[in-house]
């Protein structure tokens, strides 16, 4: 049985659908978080602890009412990116992660996160945005830049080491 939260958005690119997770997307996340490419963003993880990861990014829909997309392109889960506040965040990030190492470079990233912070700025209501970036995560620095982002001081969380806070236009 396929469950999906009712009332959620889905976003639409050009190549791309954003949409809610669904327990069909676990095992492309859990692929992802016992790897060391998850390294910047509180990984490698159990199984177990993926899971509880997991639960985390659909309870944002349940309990906000909106929270990261997964990416999808014809049907397979590419990664998450989009809305996201949990508790202790100092403000509210547009988050994004490539889940499959071979979506990387192809600009699907991009894409999705250029449509995310639209709805989060439109949709729903936000008037600012920051997306916390892990000094050695070359990449995200990367599409942070090519976001129009700049550097705007540095945060700490007791799970993360320090991570350098990236301002949205």
């Amino acid at each position: 049985m396929r469950v999906a939260l009712s009332g959620a958005s889905t976003l639409r690119t050009a190549r791309l659908v954003l949409r809610a997770p669904v327990l069909a997307d676990f095992e492309g996340f859990v692929g992802y978080q016992a790897s060391d490419r998850s390294r910047y963003t509180g990984g490698p993880m159990t199984r177990e602890l993926a899971w509880r990861a997991f639960g985390h990014l659909a309870g944002h829909w349940v309990l906000r009412g909106w929270g990261p997309f997964v990416v999808g392109r014809e049907g397979q889960a590419l990664g998450t990116v989009g809305p996201f506040h949990p508790e202790g965040w100092p403000e509210p990030e547009i988050a994004w992660t490539m889940w499959d190492a071979g979506a990387e470079g192809q600009g699907y990233a991009f894409e999705a996160a250029q449509a995310a912070r639209a709805h989060a700025y439109g949709t729903l209501g936000w008037t600012t945005a920051i997306s916390m970036i892990d000094p050695a995560n070359d990449r995200s620095i990367a599409l942070a830049r090519r976001m129009g982002c700049r550097p705007d001081g540095t945060f700490t969380h007791e799970r993360f080491a320090p991570c350098h806070i990236w301002r949205h236009p």
